[in-house]
């Protein structure tokens, strides 16, 4: 499981309307990783919604932003349309991805234990190493405080706002 200021797990994965995105091909700027468990539930559309809405803060404190799920590229091309999100979402169907960070795991809910991904969030400096991380994320005000602690990370101030 990657810590803060471990080298972040590489991964080439497909995104929603074709094309497959590397992390090592990121390097030189920030990346922020969503993981989320899956497409079109409430928790998971408000917080990529709140991140599609901040992503040019997010680029102008030198950040791109990716969300990920075990979900197909299919599924990611109607959630992202339905919902007019505009960062990409990257499919990783195997879970190997989700494995190498971390966040698939057991989980309980209504009494019932199953596999599935838990809502973490990785910051990712220039140089490919884990600057932040947020595990077991709860929604509200969460896109606030990872923009918030990219913009400290990339010396651009800011309190967190738009």
């Amino acid at each position: 499981m990657p810590e803060v200021s471990d080298l972040a797990p590489d991964f080439t994965l497909p995104r929603d309307g074709g094309d497959s995105v590397s992390l090592a091909d990121l390097r030189g700027g920030g990346v922020v990783l969503f993981f989320y468990p899956r497409d079109d539930t409430p928790g998971c559309t408000k917080e990529s919604i709140g991140f599609s809405q901040r992503l040019q803060s997010f680029a102008d404190a030198g950040v791109q932003v990716f969300g990920i799920s075990k979900d197909s590229v299919a599924s990611h091309d109607k959630f992202a349309a339905k919902h007019e999100l505009t960062m990409p979402l990257l499919s990783d169907e195997n879970g190997t991805t989700c494995e190498d960070y971390g966040v698939w795991g057991e989980k309980n809910m209504y009494g019932k234990t199953f596999m599935g991904i838990t809502r973490s969030t990785f910051l990712i400096d220039a140089d490919g190493r884990i600057k932040s991380l947020w595990r077991n994320v709860k929604v509200p005000g969460h896109v606030q405080e990872v923009l918030a602690t990219a913009r400290r990370m990339t010396h651009l101030g800011g309190n967190g706002t738009d």
